[in-house]
């Protein structure tokens, strides 16, 4: 199955390089380009790309305004983003999860990378860089310690097991490390995961880690 990708930057040079990255790959294709976040919204309707790789400084509309237009349309349900930019800093990484994108990579990876990273996007998964990783942590860090000792109202529908694997989750365990820790096949941890975001409305696997440290399951020191 051929990944539709979909390029938004406003440099010109970048999209060029990207698109013969992209193309080069037997296994995905460019399908348009967008030089403005209001471009990329318009050809995201019209195009209807599997992934969109944005850029978050662009002009008329920039690329975090564009994921959310993107991810509250109904009509591109299934559209994945993954945010390339030289900025890796916490109020970028933690605005672009809350906008719904599912990656957040900086521009200095280098190309197979890039290429990996729109396969465990566009599969369903979350990516986030190193740096993206350690900005989020350190946002949450900076935050006061969620109140009480009880379960937030919106936890409440988790079974325990699922407490523990979006806890996990938001640790960066993947499917098979959970099921590793746990004892279980990684279809089961993966159905447990699935579970969990679909009770707590969870679009991908990086709102789920959203939601772990802002109801205080998961803490930025891990388990």
């Amino acid at each position: 199955m051929t990944i539709r990708v979909l390029l938004a930057d406003d440099q010109a040079l970048l999209r060029g390089t990207f698109r013969i990255l992209v193309d080069s790959a037997a296994d995905m294709e460019v399908v348009a380009e967008a030089a403005t976040g209001r471009e990329a919204v318009e050809l995201a309707r019209s195009h209807r790309a599997d992934l969109i790789l944005m850029d978050i400084r662009m002009p008329d509309l920039d690329g975090l305004a564009a994921t959310r237009l993107i991810t509250e349309d109904e009509n591109l349900a299934g559209v994945k983003i993954l945010i390339l930019t030289t900025f890796e800093n916490d109020e970028y990484v933690a605005e672009a999860l809350r906008a719904g994108a599912s990656g957040f990579l900086g521009k200095g990876i280098n190309p197979d990378e890039l290429l990996d990273a729109i396969r465990v996007v566009a599969a369903g998964d979350s990516l986030l860089s190193p740096a993206a990783t350690r900005s989020l942590v350190n946002r949450f860090l900076s935050q006061p310690t969620p109140p009480g000792p009880n379960t937030p109202p919106q936890l409440a529908p988790l079974t325990p097991r699922e407490h523990e694997v979006v806890t996990l989750v938001a640790a960066g365990l993947s499917n098979d490390d959970i099921a590793e820790r746990l004892y279980v096949t990684s279809l089961t941890a993966k159905t447990h995961v699935n579970r969990a975001m679909t009770k707590l409305g969870a679009r991908d696997r990086a709102q789920l880690v959203v939601i772990a440290y802002q109801t205080g399951l998961a803490r930025p020191d891990g388990p």
